[in-house]
């Protein structure tokens, strides 16, 4: 049985939320043509334990990084490494803190630098389901029809969602019940109840939704290796409307991402 946080625990998670959102702004100040995504992986790790938390996916299940950095047709999970991001590319960063017991977990997907009108497009309708998502995480409401809300709406815009990947409860673990897919029907699924925190994040596909494990047992491809976006923030379910305890305000509002 899922257990409904505290205020004092929303507190810390809302700490942490915003952590990584300071730190997603961090690395979004860097992305561009010429930079490795090793470099971005350092400058987060970094920024993270300066405020005193953990880079909390390090050594996760074996992970290696700070940050998953997932390029093009990686999905999620990609690791840093030396490869140099080229205009036209996007690059999904994914970020977890640790702070007080507590953990913090989002993502954005970045453009580097001018992307073709098909990859905004793409990048604009992930984000706009992840909202449409979080419209619908209000108590009483079940997690399927989160699912449905993100679904439906990439679909209608002519992309795919990823169905072996899902969000998740959030808490003293990273991972915690329940799960919360990307696709669904409404009235299915887990009962939301105020005070659950849960993390939502679309995986939506520029072509087909099937995707595949790369050898090092992490990475997560597109099966048609076309494009693929992710977003994710970190929400408390509240009664009539959730709330965020993260947020994309530091990236959008500093005029990191033009649109």
């Amino acid at each position: 049985m899922v257990r409904p946080k505290t205020e004092e625990e929303i507190e810390l998670l809302k700490i942490n939320g915003d952590l990584v959102s300071r730190t997603l702004a961090e690395v979004g100040k860097l992305v561009a043509p010429g930079v490795t995504t090793a470099k971005l992986n350092e400058v987060a790790e970094t920024f993270i334990r300066d405020h005193g938390a953990v880079p909390s996916f390090k050594g996760f299940e074996g992970f290696p990084a700070a940050l998953c950095m997932s390029v093009n047709d990686v999905v999620v999970h990609g690791f840093p490494s030396d490869y140099v991001l080229k205009e036209g590319d996007i690059v999904s960063v994914d970020c977890g803190t640790l702070y007080k017991g507590y953990n913090g977990d989002s993502a954005y997907t970045f453009p580097v630098g001018e992307v073709d009108a098909e990859t905004r497009r793409l990048l604009d309708a992930t984000k706009a389901s992840l909202y449409k998502g979080i419209e619908a995480a209000v108590a009483g409401c079940r997690t399927g029809d989160i699912g449905y809300a993100v679904q439906s709406y990439a679909e209608s815009e002519g992309f795919s969602v990823v169905r072996e990947l899902e969000g998740h409860g959030i808490g003293t673990q990273m991972h915690e019940a329940p799960g919360v897919p990307n696709y669904g029907r409404r009235g299915h699924g887990a009962r939301l109840q105020a005070g659950m925190t849960i993390c939502i994040e679309p995986m939506i596909c520029a072509g087909g939704r099937g995707v595949y494990l790369a050898n090092n047992g992490w990475e997560v491809h597109t099966a048609d290796h076309k494009n693929a976006a992710h977003y994710e923030l970190t929400i408390v379910v509240r009664k009539g409307r959730a709330e965020q305890l993260s947020t994309f305000d530091y990236i959008e509002k500093s005029g990191l991402i033009n649109f």
